[in-house]
């Protein structure tokens, strides 16, 4: 009896020891089930700048509708053909099934997460208020790219068919989300650490970035609700915006590995497909700005030339994109400095309370965009001086749109949205009309919604049509409220 007890255990021993085995043969411990909440932090953040930064036609075009670019051969998307290549819905899926969903997941795994000391009750509040900011963040963009957008009922997965919210009450919303989640950072703790690919964890700058995005609310809210736009904007400037290129949201690229998308799109595909526009080009070389060369390549004697808007111009007969913005290390932006100064000159010229002058934010906006760039302050100092550029000089007959605008869309270079976002807003530069279109009016003002939600989601598309005026590229956002005062 006691040798076959001792057998039985000897067995059940063997056994246990297989079972053991076989569980960790079967698991792979290169892809585990469960993600820790700040990684899945890392890789919104990182998808997010991908998306905002990219040229891939089939995700991010703003580039092209903010005549930045234009193309060599293939010329649809300068023509505002977004539907031959579903970019609306290629885009739509990125923002909500790529980041936002890692967003939601980050901060729901992050909020189970124990905590037992106060510095760790503080991190993790910490780590919660970014994840707003990146939110609120990344439903604004979507806002001013469709107008009406899922957004209460989004991201459910017992939800296949979201209702869409007018994007008025989205914007409301989101000043509401940001400024609670400004108030709710502690400076004296810490939050992400490494794991934060933007600050590396550091709540200061994190308070000023979400200054820095409510000042974006506002004042891109000025047209519409004057009232919220201007108790929004000093809201924010009372509570502490960028105050130097230092400050900027930047994401760091890899020079391998993981590198700019840009550089992904323009060097290492091999191919040729973008030139500078001769939108941009043109009105940076009547003003001789010092950052051209930071912006394009320079052709025989020194000469910069854009390709034709919208037609074809080939690759060889251009300026090309400057190596400073294709390099695989060159940083991917969201939001900045000059930005900052260029909406506190805007303030200032509609009569807020900004504690100073539209001529004064100018000149810094201007000059930290110069800086920024690699150019330098005495440059930027001559540059001003110029009458075309000048802001108070009287004999242009330059309203202060023409000139924040013109000057503001130049700085955005590298951001087609912000750059398409500021013509829309202020309705400068004027832009070329491209050969699809007959007319200035013509001229996109929105994506259109993608074709999975017509078919998928028809009952909810259908009421967002027709609230927003018609699902056309011409329809206006609803921030967009006035005609471009000046049309060719």
């Amino acid at each position: 009896m006691k040798n076959r007890y001792i057998l039985f255990l000897g067995l059940a021993a063997v056994a246990a020891s297989c079972t053991k085995d076989f569980e960790e043969f079967n698991t792979d411990t290169k892809n585990p089930s469960k993600v820790a909440g700040e990684a899945l932090f890392s890789n919104a953040e990182l998808t997010l700048t991908d998306q905002v930064n990219s040229t891939d036609v089939n995700l991010n075009v703003f580039k092209l509708f903010a005549q930045y670019w234009t193309e060599t051969t293939y010329t649809d998307e300068a023509n505002y053909d977004i539907i031959n290549r579903a970019i609306p819905d290629f885009l739509f899926r990125e923002y909500y099934r790529g980041f936002l969903r890692d967003f939601q997941e980050a901060d729901s795994l992050i909020a189970k997460e124990t905590t037992v000391t106060e510095t760790e009750q503080a991190e993790k509040a910490n780590k919660h208020a970014i994840i707003e900011m990146l939110v609120s963040y990344s439903y604004s963009n979507l806002v001013d790219i469709f107008g009406d957008v899922p957004y209460k009922q989004a991201l459910n997965i017992n939800n296949i068919a979201p209702r869409y919210d007018p994007g008025d009450s989205i914007y409301y919303d989101l000043i509401r989300r940001v400024t609670a989640a400004v108030a709710s950072i502690d400076t004296t703790a810490g939050s992400f650490g490494t794991t934060d690919l933007i600050y590396g964890g550091d709540t200061g700058k994190w308070r000023k970035f979400g200054n820095s995005l409510l000042l974006r609310l506002g004042i891109t809210l000025a047209d519409y609700n004057p009232a919220l736009s201007r108790t929004t904007v000093q809201a924010a400037l009372a509570g502490g915006v960028f105050t130097s290129n230092a400050d900027n949201a930047l994401l760091k690229y890899l020079t391998a590995i993981h590198t700019n998308p840009i550089y992904q799109d323009v060097v290492q595909s091999g191919r040729n497909d973008f030139v500078p526009a001769n939108t941009i080009v043109n009105l940076m070389n009547t003003r001789q700005d010092p950052r051209r060369p930071f912006y394009f390549t320079a052709q025989a004697g020194g000469v910069y030339t854009g390709g034709i808007y919208g037609a074809s111009s080939p690759y060889s007969q251009y300026s090309h994109i400057a190596g400073s913005i294709s390099s695989p290390d060159f940083p991917g932006i969201l939001l900045t400095y000059d930005e900052v100064l260029f909406y506190l000159a805007e303030a200032a010229a509609r009569g807020y309370t900004v504690g100073g002058t539209p001529q004064q934010y100018y000149n810094s906006a201007v000059t930290a965009s110069i800086t920024f760039w690699g150019g330098t302050p005495a440059q930027a100092a001559a540059y001003l001086a110029t009458p075309s550029v000048a802001y108070a000089n009287a004999a242009s007959g330059a309203s202060w749109q023409q000139k924040i605008g013109t000057q503001e869309y130049i700085a955005f270079y590298a951001r087609g949205l912000e750059g398409f976002n500021t013509w829309r807003r202020l309705d400068y530069p004027v832009l070329n009309v491209a050969p699809a279109i007959t007319s200035y009016a013509q001229i996109p003002k929105r994506f259109t919604y993608p074709v999975n939600e017509q078919t998928l989601n028809k009952a909810n598309y259908e009421a967002a049509s027709q609230h927003v005026g018609g699902d056309l590229l011409t329809t206006r956002v609803f921030w967009d409220v006035k005609d471009p005062v000046q049309a060719p």
